[in-house]
């Protein structure tokens, strides 16, 4: 039984000092007892033969610590580039500027020509006859008589009626550009006129003045006696 008992006490004795010598292994130090690092005559920890710096431990050795990261610096900012406004655009030379009435041109509602519209065209193809005409453009308008649909529809043909006529007088057809505007752009106020209706004369000719064909002639003409080119001077008539 004695025998029992010393065994068991020695085996204990074995696995302590081994769990002892394994503690010490795994934390680099002499440990003492109660299991803390062993001082040395200078109050120094006493290392093991297996330490090294990764088993350095406090208090006994100063460990690594994680750096924090470094605060960001605010970079500054250039300053942005000041707006500079784009280069207007120089405007087109203007050869002629009329406008006529649509009552010289057509019969009221139609879009054919009359004679004395195809005077006022030859009058203005005279005048351009020579210079180098860039662009043509040839705007319709309406007065309010008669349903939107229909005074959009004649503004535009009247617009036409007038691209046939100048290039039948020599204008190349590529360059005559037509628009229509119905009765969205009036230049009257033709108000408490009574109905409105193509039999209230006295509105007819009230609104004479919305109906009308915008020509504008954009181009250059070579100055006489210089050679240089200038623009032409702008004419209205109604």
């Amino acid at each position: 039984m004695i025998s029992r008992i010393a065994i068991t006490a020695a085996l204990a004795t074995l696995a302590g000092a081994a769990a002892a010598q394994t503690a010490q292994w795994d934390s680099g130090y002499v440990l003492d007892t109660n299991r803390q690092a062993a001082r040395g005559a200078f109050n120094q920890c006493v290392r093991t033969g297996y330490w090294n710096p990764s088993l350095a431990a406090e208090p006994c050795d100063a460990t690594p610590r994680a750096g924090l990261p470094p605060v960001p610096v605010a970079q500054a900012q250039p300053a942005p580039a000041p707006l500079v406004a784009a280069p207007l655009a120089a405007p087109r030379p203007v050869l002629e500027k009329v406008t006529l009435s649509s009552d010289v041109l057509f019969e009221f509602g139609s879009a054919n020509l009359r004679d004395s519209g195809k005077q006022k065209l030859d009058e203005l193809a005279g005048r351009i006859q020579g210079a180098n005409v860039e662009e043509v453009v040839a705007v319709g308008h309406a007065d309010r008589i008669d349903s939107e649909a229909r005074n959009q529809r004649l503004s535009e043909q009247r617009a036409e009626a007038v691209k046939v006529y100048l290039v039948d007088k020599g204008l190349a057809p590529q360059i005559v550009k037509t628009e229509g505007k119905g009765e969205s752009q009036p230049v009257t106020d033709c108000s408490k006129m009574g109905a409105e209706r193509r039999t209230n004369k006295k509105l007819v000719e009230c609104l004479q003045p919305d109906r009308r064909v915008e020509i504008e002639v954009f181009g250059t003409r070579e100055t006489s006696g210089t050679g240089t080119t200038g623009s032409g001077s702008g004419a209205t008539s109604r």
